[in-house]
């Protein structure tokens, strides 16, 4: 078993937020794919990040999912496509192996 972990801004890069509907539709899309996904929407993580002397931050989001299988090319695919809607250079799309108790 893996826990899939998919990491989303709140806002996109000129600080704007993105609306509710966005975060439900990969909650929806997560679902039907995978029978069921947790989001923590309510109360975001804060991320941050050096590059060089400078740092950013950003408040984001967090979806899981819990799978058998890994399937690598489905997943990059999926954060092409989340990259692509939520104007991001890069999504993190994590996974770890996993037992439940």
């Amino acid at each position: 078993m893996h826990l899939v972990q998919i990491l989303l801004p709140r806002a996109d890069n000129a600080g704007r937020p993105f609306a509710r509907g966005e975060f439900d539709r990969v909650k929806e899309e997560l679902a039907r794919r995978y029978d069921g996904v947790t989001a923590y929407l309510q109360a975001p993580a804060e991320g941050l990040w050096r590059q060089g002397a400078q740092s950013d931050n950003d408040e984001i989001v967090i979806f899981e999912v819990m799978t058998e299988n890994v399937d690598l090319p489905d997943w990059q695919g999926r954060r092409a496509e989340l990259e692509r809607r939520f104007r991001q250079d890069r999504v993190i799309i994590r996974y770890l192996p996993m037992a439940l108790v």
